[in-house]
Protein backbone atom coordinates (compact mmCIF):
# COMPACT_ATOMS: atom_id res chain seq x y z
CA UNK A 1 0.00 0.00 0.00
CA UNK A 2 3.09 2.34 1.03
CA UNK A 3 4.69 1.63 -2.66
CA UNK A 4 1.21 2.58 -4.41
CA UNK A 5 1.13 5.49 -2.56
CA UNK A 6 4.49 6.67 -3.46
CA UNK A 7 4.60 6.14 -7.10
CA UNK A 8 1.18 8.36 -6.96
CA UNK A 9 2.89 10.81 -5.31
CA UNK A 10 5.55 10.40 -7.65
CA UNK A 11 3.58 10.50 -10.86
CA UNK A 12 2.20 13.73 -9.35
CA UNK A 13 5.44 15.25 -8.87
CA UNK A 14 6.56 14.66 -12.60
CA UNK A 15 3.24 16.00 -13.49
CA UNK A 16 2.91 19.38 -11.32
CA UNK A 17 7.16 19.52 -12.73
CA UNK A 18 6.20 19.67 -16.39
CA UNK A 19 3.10 21.75 -15.64
CA UNK A 20 5.28 24.00 -13.93
CA UNK A 21 7.67 24.23 -16.83
CA UNK A 22 4.74 24.73 -19.71
CA UNK A 23 3.65 27.86 -17.37
CA UNK A 24 7.56 28.98 -17.12
CA UNK A 25 7.59 28.78 -20.73
CA UNK A 26 4.40 30.45 -21.44
CA UNK A 27 4.94 33.56 -18.92
CA UNK A 28 8.53 33.42 -21.05
CA UNK A 29 6.98 33.62 -23.78
CA UNK A 30 4.21 36.18 -22.87
CA UNK A 31 6.85 38.88 -21.92
CA UNK A 32 8.69 38.35 -25.30
CA UNK A 33 5.62 38.85 -27.05
CA UNK A 34 4.73 42.13 -25.10
CA UNK A 35 8.20 43.35 -26.07
CA UNK A 36 7.49 42.14 -29.71
CA UNK A 37 10.24 39.60 -30.10
CA UNK A 38 7.60 37.39 -31.73
CA UNK A 39 10.42 34.87 -33.24
CA UNK A 40 11.94 34.54 -29.88
CA UNK A 41 8.33 33.93 -28.20
CA UNK A 42 7.23 31.62 -30.83
CA UNK A 43 10.38 29.44 -29.84
CA UNK A 44 9.03 29.58 -25.80
CA UNK A 45 5.83 29.14 -27.15
CA UNK A 46 7.16 25.66 -28.62
CA UNK A 47 9.26 24.80 -25.55
CA UNK A 48 5.91 24.79 -23.71
CA UNK A 49 3.58 22.53 -26.21
CA UNK A 50 6.97 20.35 -26.35
CA UNK A 51 5.95 19.63 -22.62
CA UNK A 52 2.10 19.55 -22.60
CA UNK A 53 0.78 19.34 -26.01
CA UNK A 54 -2.47 19.28 -25.42
CA UNK A 55 -1.65 23.00 -23.41
CA UNK A 56 -4.58 25.08 -24.83
CA UNK A 57 -2.54 28.14 -24.18
CA UNK A 58 0.74 27.49 -25.39
CA UNK A 59 -1.10 26.56 -28.58
CA UNK A 60 -3.22 29.70 -28.99
CA UNK A 61 -0.28 31.49 -28.10
CA UNK A 62 1.89 30.02 -30.47
CA UNK A 63 -0.76 30.72 -33.25
CA UNK A 64 -0.81 35.04 -32.15
CA UNK A 65 2.99 34.65 -32.32
CA UNK A 66 3.19 32.95 -36.10
CA UNK A 67 0.63 35.80 -36.92
CA UNK A 68 2.45 38.26 -35.91
CA UNK A 69 5.56 37.43 -38.03
CA UNK A 70 2.94 37.44 -41.41
CA UNK A 71 3.22 33.35 -40.95
CA UNK A 72 -0.90 33.49 -41.91
CA UNK A 73 -0.62 29.80 -43.45
CA UNK A 74 0.96 28.35 -40.27
CA UNK A 75 -1.28 30.37 -37.87
CA UNK A 76 -4.61 29.06 -39.88
CA UNK A 77 -3.44 25.54 -39.17
CA UNK A 78 -2.94 26.30 -35.71
CA UNK A 79 -6.04 27.82 -35.37
CA UNK A 80 -7.80 25.09 -36.90
CA UNK A 81 -6.41 22.51 -34.72
CA UNK A 82 -7.55 24.09 -31.35
CA UNK A 83 -11.22 25.08 -32.99
CA UNK A 84 -11.49 21.43 -33.62
CA UNK A 85 -10.53 19.70 -30.98
CA UNK A 86 -11.55 22.11 -28.56
CA UNK A 87 -15.15 21.53 -26.84
CA UNK A 88 -14.96 24.97 -25.24
CA UNK A 89 -17.28 27.43 -27.03
CA UNK A 90 -14.92 30.16 -25.76
CA UNK A 91 -12.12 28.62 -26.73
CA UNK A 92 -13.41 27.80 -30.24
CA UNK A 93 -15.13 31.37 -30.81
CA UNK A 94 -11.69 32.74 -30.18
CA UNK A 95 -9.98 30.33 -32.38
CA UNK A 96 -12.38 30.63 -35.24
CA UNK A 97 -12.06 34.69 -34.91
CA UNK A 98 -7.82 34.29 -35.17
CA UNK A 99 -8.47 31.30 -38.11
CA UNK A 100 -10.86 34.68 -39.93
CA UNK A 101 -8.00 37.07 -39.35
CA UNK A 102 -5.64 34.61 -40.79
CA UNK A 103 -7.47 33.59 -44.12
CA UNK A 104 -8.26 37.74 -44.47
CA UNK A 105 -4.75 38.79 -44.31
CA UNK A 106 -3.84 35.70 -46.99
CA UNK A 107 -6.81 37.20 -49.32
CA UNK A 108 -9.03 33.74 -48.75
CA UNK A 109 -12.50 36.27 -48.29
CA UNK A 110 -14.61 33.35 -48.43
CA UNK A 111 -13.03 31.25 -46.19
CA UNK A 112 -12.35 34.11 -43.94
CA UNK A 113 -16.18 34.51 -43.96
CA UNK A 114 -16.72 30.95 -43.06
CA UNK A 115 -14.17 31.60 -40.14
CA UNK A 116 -16.38 34.12 -38.36
CA UNK A 117 -19.65 32.98 -38.88
CA UNK A 118 -18.44 29.47 -36.97
CA UNK A 119 -17.22 32.51 -34.16
CA UNK A 120 -20.27 34.03 -34.01
CA UNK A 121 -22.17 30.76 -33.89
CA UNK A 122 -20.10 30.03 -30.49
CA UNK A 123 -20.50 33.43 -29.60
CA UNK A 124 -23.36 35.41 -30.90
CA UNK A 125 -22.54 38.38 -28.64
CA UNK A 126 -18.87 39.22 -30.20
CA UNK A 127 -19.02 42.94 -31.59
CA UNK A 128 -15.22 42.50 -33.21
CA UNK A 129 -16.27 39.29 -34.67
CA UNK A 130 -19.75 40.86 -36.72
CA UNK A 131 -17.60 44.02 -37.21
CA UNK A 132 -14.83 41.16 -39.20
CA UNK A 133 -17.06 39.30 -40.53
CA UNK A 134 -19.60 42.67 -42.44
CA UNK A 135 -15.62 43.92 -43.32
CA UNK A 136 -14.86 40.78 -45.19
CA UNK A 137 -18.41 40.42 -46.78
CA UNK A 138 -17.66 43.72 -48.16
CA UNK A 139 -14.36 43.04 -49.14
CA UNK A 140 -15.60 39.99 -50.92
CA UNK A 141 -18.32 42.20 -53.10
CA UNK A 142 -15.41 44.69 -54.16
CA UNK A 143 -13.50 42.02 -55.45
CA UNK A 144 -16.30 40.57 -57.25
CA UNK A 145 -17.26 43.47 -58.52
CA UNK A 146 -13.43 44.18 -60.37
CA UNK A 147 -13.40 40.86 -61.17
CA UNK A 148 -16.88 41.31 -63.62
CA UNK A 149 -14.99 45.00 -64.31
CA UNK A 150 -11.99 43.35 -65.64
CA UNK A 151 -13.74 40.32 -67.26
CA UNK A 152 -16.47 43.04 -69.38
CA UNK A 153 -13.10 45.48 -69.76
CA UNK A 154 -11.38 42.23 -71.55
CA UNK A 155 -14.56 41.35 -73.61
CA UNK A 156 -14.97 44.80 -75.00
CA UNK A 157 -11.39 44.66 -75.79
CA UNK A 158 -11.56 41.44 -77.74
CA UNK A 159 -14.94 42.81 -79.49
CA UNK A 160 -12.92 46.00 -80.79
CA UNK A 161 -9.73 43.77 -81.65
CA UNK A 162 -12.11 41.76 -83.83
CA UNK A 163 -13.85 44.73 -85.25
CA UNK A 164 -10.70 46.37 -85.76
CA UNK A 165 -8.75 43.18 -87.49
CA UNK A 166 -12.30 42.71 -90.20
CA UNK A 167 -11.29 46.51 -90.68
CA UNK A 168 -7.77 45.73 -91.86
CA UNK A 169 -8.67 42.76 -93.53
CA UNK A 170 -11.67 44.92 -95.81
CA UNK A 171 -8.90 46.99 -96.59
CA UNK A 172 -6.29 44.63 -97.45
CA UNK A 173 -9.47 43.26 -100.04
CA UNK A 174 -9.98 46.62 -101.49
CA UNK A 175 -6.20 47.59 -101.81
CA UNK A 176 -5.95 44.13 -103.68
CA UNK A 177 -8.96 44.94 -105.40
CA UNK A 178 -7.60 47.79 -106.87
CA UNK A 179 -4.02 46.40 -107.38
CA UNK A 180 -5.64 44.01 -109.41
CA UNK A 181 -7.79 46.88 -111.65
CA UNK A 182 -4.76 48.51 -111.77
CA UNK A 183 -2.95 45.60 -113.11
CA UNK A 184 -5.61 45.09 -115.66
CA UNK A 185 -5.47 48.08 -116.89
CA UNK A 186 -1.96 48.63 -117.12
CA UNK A 187 -1.87 45.27 -119.42
CA UNK A 188 -4.55 46.44 -121.75
CA UNK A 189 -2.76 49.75 -122.19
CA UNK A 190 0.40 47.52 -122.88
CA UNK A 191 -1.58 45.52 -125.34
CA UNK A 192 -2.51 48.74 -127.24
CA UNK A 193 0.62 50.70 -127.49
CA UNK A 194 1.96 47.19 -129.03
CA UNK A 195 -0.34 47.12 -131.16
CA UNK A 196 0.25 49.95 -133.01
CA UNK A 197 4.06 49.59 -132.87
CA UNK A 198 2.99 46.31 -135.01
CA UNK A 199 0.70 48.33 -137.36
CA UNK A 200 -2.52 46.11 -136.68
CA UNK A 201 -5.98 47.79 -136.40
CA UNK A 202 -8.55 46.75 -134.48
CA UNK A 203 -10.68 44.46 -136.34
CA UNK A 204 -13.63 46.12 -137.45
CA UNK A 205 -17.42 44.14 -136.80
CA UNK A 206 -18.29 41.60 -139.48
CA UNK A 207 -20.59 43.06 -141.98
CA UNK A 208 -23.80 41.40 -143.34
CA UNK A 209 -24.06 40.21 -146.47
CA UNK A 210 -26.70 43.01 -147.96
CA UNK A 211 -24.47 45.44 -146.60
CA UNK A 212 -21.54 44.69 -147.86
CA UNK A 213 -23.36 44.71 -151.28
CA UNK A 214 -24.86 48.02 -151.10
CA UNK A 215 -20.80 49.22 -150.12
CA UNK A 216 -19.78 47.38 -153.66
CA UNK A 217 -22.96 49.12 -155.50
CA UNK A 218 -21.88 52.15 -154.24
CA UNK A 219 -18.20 52.04 -154.92
CA UNK A 220 -19.24 50.96 -158.40
CA UNK A 221 -21.42 54.22 -159.08
CA UNK A 222 -18.75 55.98 -157.14
CA UNK A 223 -15.93 54.73 -160.00
CA UNK A 224 -18.27 54.97 -162.81
CA UNK A 225 -19.14 58.89 -161.77
CA UNK A 226 -15.26 59.26 -161.32
CA UNK A 227 -14.49 57.55 -164.87
CA UNK A 228 -17.37 59.68 -166.56
CA UNK A 229 -15.79 62.93 -164.88
CA UNK A 230 -12.55 61.92 -166.14
CA UNK A 231 -13.57 61.44 -169.62
CA UNK A 232 -15.58 65.08 -169.69
CA UNK A 233 -12.07 66.67 -168.94
CA UNK A 234 -10.04 65.13 -171.25
CA UNK A 235 -12.11 65.64 -173.88
CA UNK A 236 -12.39 69.04 -173.46
CA UNK A 237 -8.89 69.51 -173.21
CA UNK A 238 -9.03 67.56 -176.64
CA UNK A 239 -11.70 69.74 -177.79
CA UNK A 240 -9.51 73.14 -177.38
CA UNK A 241 -6.60 71.92 -179.17
CA UNK A 242 -8.04 71.02 -182.46
CA UNK A 243 -6.89 72.28 -185.71
CA UNK A 244 -9.05 73.47 -188.80
CA UNK A 245 -8.31 71.33 -191.58
CA UNK A 246 -9.15 73.47 -194.92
Amino acid sequence: MKQFIIIIFILLQGTLLFAQKEKKYIHKGNQLYQEKKYAEAEASYRESVDKSKASVEGNFNLGDALYKQKKFDNAAQKFTDIASSSENKAVKAKAYHNLGNSLLESKKLEESIEAYKKSLINNPKDDETRYNLAYAQEKLKQQQQQQNKDKNKDKNKKDQDKKDQNKDQNKDNKDQQNKDQQNKDKDKQDQDKKDQKDGQQPQPDKLSKEDAERMLEALKNEEKNTQDKLKNKKAKGVKGRIVKDW
